[in-house]
């Protein structure tokens, strides 16, 4: 139980890993707040983790906006009296070359992908600050350290989670409060089939796409919360200011 006691808030909750982090952390003894813009679907994974044993939270919540922030961690605090763990992994995707991409899609990249983790974490911190510490996982991507053509947006709010978190990592250092990225390849959510269904072939994407991997598959979404526990747990506890990256090997390839 290498989260007894602690309480978490997960963002993007509603599916994918977001969910899956969800039910990790609730599995190794954390109370969650389950957050996501789509009411129905983190209420159906609040009320798994209870039907499993755990204690959660479901909370409706627009993290683009500081209302929505501002509610999901003071909803979270009032309802399990802490905060000692932050996974901002909400995130929105549009495909498109840079041409293709309007100012206000990109300005909606910004306020969910990059502010809105900023945000969290501004109001975030001063709750992990009176428990005399905390870890903030940020899900950022492999996008953020190199290039796809279709997704600059995307890939430019990831590569300021990094920057950013490094910056954060400095500033809460001496509060004990840890920051560390996941910067993940491919995984197998919805928001990678959109990615599929935007390409002319979708069946054969995938399959081109999966047979990049060293290990000939796409990551699950339980693959990622995995490092998402270790990051939030003791486990982890001299971590701070760097990327995990979990992508397979895909980066390591060259060609």
């Amino acid at each position: 139980m290498r989260l007894a006691g602690k309480v978490a808030i997960v963002t993007g909750a509603g599916q994918g890993v977001g969910e899956a982090s969800a039910h990790r952390f609730a599995e190794e003894g954390a109370a969650v707040g389950c957050v996501d813009i789509n009411g129905e679907t983190v209420r159906q994974t609040a009320e798994a983790i209870e039907k499993a044993g755990g204690r959660s939270l479901a909370i409706t919540a627009d993290i683009s906006t500081e209302d929505g922030n501002a509610r999901m961690i003071s909803e979270t605090v009032q309802a399990f009296g802490a905060l000692d763990v932050l996974h901002a992994n909400a995130a929105i995707q549009v495909m498109g070359r840079l041409e293709d991409t309007s100012p206000d899609d990109w300005d909606r990249l910004f306020a969910t992908n990059l502010h809105g983790a900023a945000r969290a974490i501004r109001l975030a911190a001063p709750y992990m600050r009176q428990r005399n510490g905390g870890s903030i996982v940020i899900t950022a991507s492999a996008l953020g350290i190199v290039g796809d053509p279709d997704l600059p947006a995307y890939g430019a709010m990831k590569g300021g989670l990094r920057s950013m978190c490094r910056s954060l990592a400095l500033s809460y250092g001496p509060d004990n409060i840890r920051i560390n990225t996941i910067c993940p390849g491919d995984i197998d959510t919805p928001l990678l089939q959109e990615f599929f269904d935007y390409q002319p072939n979708p069946e054969t994407a995938r399959q081109e796409i999966t047979e990049l991997y060293p290990l000939r598959r796409l990551a699950t979404p339980r693959d990622i919360a995995n490092v998402a526990l270790f990051l939030a747990s003791d486990d982890a506890s001299y971590l701070t200011g760097t990327d995990i990256i979990v992508d397979g090997g895909l980066l390591a390839r060259v060609y």
